[in-house]
């Protein structure tokens, strides 16, 4: 744990995971001195549109399915000691979700001089503005910042997948680059880069599932202990997807604990990754904890 609140960048590559190859230097870089893992789904509703896909899904990783089923939910400042946070989407679904919630939604146009889309607008001054909003300029940590929390919403699925992998692959050296002439930055900048599938099937992807091929087999099946990602306080998680996980992989120098995955990749992952697997409700009341947010974090 740091000495000192954290500030939080979540970069989350909406429908990107399979586009990412060996080409994406930035990506396998951090997960080699990151921690790794999973976090679980729910199974897509039949005939989801993929504008409502987009917002369930992100929808997950702020705990705040309610709010998706049209609940009123406290804002994430109320829930989260006081917590700034914002959103960078372009997604006209996602921006009055987020608003619901209490989130400052914003366009990339918001925060540079830039009318362009995400993918096409120039990785080191998005990079700089980012790590600005969280009050970190010219290798300093300012005192006060504008957020605690800032996610970068990039990727449409398949339309411009590996385009949008490209840039988020730089997007992550940027930053990476700047933490690394700056230690003041790196102690104070928990960064999290999730990558999501997109629109999946189990039958289309049946080696990308978290639990192993004996597990499945009803015979064999009592031999294993229930993994925590399927239990909610006291009870079963009724609807838990297995294959096609967010992976994630989390970084903050001296804090965050490197485990063995060297590349950012879900074999890697489910064979290096210290995570493990945990259900994507859970990500924001961890992040919320790194930045003192929140009085402890339990999965």
């Amino acid at each position: 744990m740091a000495d000192k609140p954290s500030r939080g960048l979540v970069v989350y590559g909406d429908g990107l995971a399979r586009f990412i190859n060996e080409s994406h230097t930035h990506l396998h870089s951090l997960a080699s001195r990151a921690s790794c893992g999973f976090l679980t789904l729910p199974n897509s509703p039949p005939s989801e549109s993929e504008d409502a896909r987009i917002v369930r899904e992100f929808a997950q990783l702020l705990d705040a399915s309610e709010a998706y089923h049209n609940t009123v939910m406290p804002s994430i400042s109320e829930r989260f000691m006081g917590m700034r946070s914002a959103i960078i989407t372009n997604n006209s679904s996602l921006k009055p979700f987020g608003g619901k919630l209490g989130f400052t939604m914003l366009q990339l146009s918001d925060i540079i001089d830039n009318s362009l889309p995400i993918a096409e607008s120039p990785l080191d001054v998005v990079a700089s503005e980012l790590l600005k909003l969280l009050g970190f300029q010219e290798g300093k940590t300012l005192e006060t910042s504008p957020f605690d929390l800032v996610f970068i919403h990039i990727g449409d699925g398949e339309k411009n997948g590996q385009k949008d992998t490209e840039y988020v692959n730089g997007l992550v050296g940027q930053i990476m680059q700047i933490e690394e002439r700056a230690a003041e930055i790196s102690t104070r900048l928990h960064m999290s880069i999730v990558m999501s599938y997109g629109l999946v099937s189990e039958n289309n992807d049946p080696n990308l599932s978290v639990i192993c091929k004996d597990e499945k087999n009803s015979d064999l099946s009592l031999l294993f202990p229930r993994q925590s990602y399927t239990v909610k306080g006291m009870n079963l998680r009724k609807d838990v997807r297995h294959h096609c996980p967010m992976l994630i992989a989390q970084w903050q120098n001296a804090v965050t604990r490197k485990d063995m995955a060297e590349t950012f990749s879900f074999k890697d992952f489910k064979e290096h990754g210290v995570i493990l697997t945990i259900p994507a409700d859970r990500f924001i009341h961890e992040v919320a904890f790194k930045l003192w947010k929140a009085p402890k974090y339990g999965a």
